[in-house]
């Protein structure tokens, strides 16, 4: 689902706007938990704002419910129409199927390990997915209330998280068949990134969640399209058109998330470009920057790290995709805004520049960076 570079923090006054590596207010328990008889997070986050809506935005919600059933619930897919994890794996008990499995521990062999790193931490944050729905269900105005709801919000928070359990599914049973990694301890650490919650810094707010979403759903399809064509280049076609797929479905996601943010600001321009600077000023916070495998603390740094000198998602990336939103969402165009909601607008059109030179600056420290063991991969050392 979600998957974007770590950035270096700077100084840039109020425009931290990376997904910077530190965990303010965060720690690691690591050997404290082994201490413990009960369980506990391995990594926590203090000092969380909550419920910033003023109460009356609440209605703007309830406004679009008839929009939100007619525009934002075509982008899901009938689940008799949809493609599934099996469709693309070898099917247990058929004929052929030990041959096949064959045929892809063969295709696997070809792919280096810098490449299953990237491969794995995708997977993780896949797997994440309890998560994701539980934040949702946070967002003041368009939570699922009953957990059965027909709220056009509620429908779509839940079909959404149903077509991406199919990534993960899909990932996993991958890299079993594959033989490459070492499957316990990625499950371990899937297990910890669910436990230790994830966070986004939306503040149960559903402008910021809606802008953070289509962010992160553009990455995920960037980033799974460059899997995708490193599969491809390295001879494995299958294990690209299984990205391709996955990608297509951020694709739609991020359509339907970027029409969301496009509507608020259609109705609501003030508020949604405070939202917009908001999430730019604090960071946008990754949805694995908690994750951990039991031994390395700076594992999310590591993968990131990997990601980006294979170029799967990179710095230039985030950069693009900041001058994407900010021409998509028309942003400098934006009229009858107040004082404090030009500034906001002033900010946020400035970042793209900002952002490009900084990313300079990644790049040569990701040239710089030396070699790492990752669990993962059985402790094998990969640049980062």
């Amino acid at each position: 689902m979600y998957n974007l570079v770590a950035l270096p923090s700077h100084n840039l006054k109020s425009a931290k706007v990376f997904a910077a590596p530190t965990m303010q207010h965060s720690t690691t328990r690591g050997l404290q938990n082994t201490k413990r008889d009960l369980y506990w997070p391995a990594k926590e986050i203090h000092f969380q704002a909550t419920h910033s809506m003023p109460p009356e935005k609440i209605e703007i919600f309830k406004s679009m419910e008839s929009w939100a059933e007619k525009n934002l619930l075509k982008h899901l897919k009938p689940v008799e129409k949809s493609w599934q994890p099996q469709d693309f794996l070898p099917r247990a008990g058929s004929e052929g199927f030990y041959e096949q499995v064959k045929e892809l521990i063969e295709r696997a062999k070809e792919l280096p390990d810098d490449y299953f790193v990237v491969l794995a931490g995708d997977m993780i944050t896949e797997e994440a997915l309890p998560t994701y729905q539980t934040i949702f269900n946070t967002l003041d105005g368009v939570r699922d209330e009953t957990g059965v709801s027909l709220s056009p919000w509620a429908v779509w928070n839940r079909g959404w998280t149903a077509e991406e359990n199919r990534h993960g599914d899909l990932l996993n049973k991958y890299l079993y068949l594959s033989g490459r990694v070492d499957m316990r301890q990625i499950e371990k650490t899937t297990q910890y990134l669910i436990g230790c919650g994830m966070d986004f810094k939306v503040e149960n707010n559903p402008y910021n969640f809606f802008i953070y979403t289509s962010f992160q759903e553009r990455a995920t399809f960037i980033s799974h399209g460059n899997t995708a064509r490193l599969a491809r280049k390295y001879g494995d076609n299958k294990l690209a058109h299984i990205c391709t797929t996955i990608a297509a479905d951020e694709k739609r996601h991020e359509i339907a998330y970027t029409m969301i943010v496009e509507k608020l600001f259609e109705i609501d321009p003030d508020t949604t470009v405070l939202a917009l600077a908001d999430m730019m000023r604090k960071k946008i916070a990754m949805p694995a920057l908690l994750i951990y495998d039991g031994q390395d603390d700076n594992l999310f740094q590591n993968f990131s790290a990997v990601a980006q000198n294979l170029g799967v998602y990179t710095a230039k990336d985030y950069a693009e995709n900041i001058e994407f939103f900010v021409g998509r969402w028309n942003v400098e165009g934006l009229t009858g805004l107040s004082s404090e909601g030009r500034r906001a607008q002033d900010f946020v059109c400035r970042l793209p520049s900002r952002i490009r030179r900084l990313e300079e600056r990644a790049q040569e420290k990701a040239n710089k960076a030396p070699t790492i063991r990752f669990s993962w991969i059985r402790y094998r050392e990969v640049l980062v």
